[in-house]
């Protein structure tokens, strides 16, 4: 079955950086999107980054220029690189991905704090 572990999340002050990551398994990791969706406390889960199994990169408004998504295929991995971080970005952060028959796979979430 789908598998998605994540690592990395943490607690950091505002205007520093921390990387997730996603190791996947049960898929072929290369031949998918990958993303991060992220969700704060009483708000709806919303998508953050993602990419194709190509390697194009679609970033929501309010991360763009500060946090980086990649993938490595020979580690079935995805990386979120989160820079310039701000209490605003505090969340739990879900690795994603959507198999042939849409059906959804989720991480185990990661907290990420950002004080002020």
């Amino acid at each position: 079955q789908v598998q998605l572990v994540e690592s990395g999340g943490g607690l950091v002050q505002a205007g520093g950086s921390l990387r997730l990551s996603c190791s996947a398994s049960g898929i072929m990791f290369s031949m998918y999107a990958m993303g991060w969706y992220r969700q704060a406390p009483g708000k709806q889960r919303e998508l953050v980054a993602s990419v194709t199994s190509g390697g194009r990169t679609n970033y929501a408004d309010s991360v763009k220029g500060r946090f980086t998504i990649s993938r490595d295929n020979a580690k079935n991995t995805v990386y979120l690189q989160m820079n310039s971080l701000k209490p605003e970005d505090t969340a739990v952060y879900y690795c994603w991905v959507r198999d042939t028959w849409y059906i959804n796979y989720w991480g185990q979430g990661s907290q990420v704090t950002v004080s002020s």
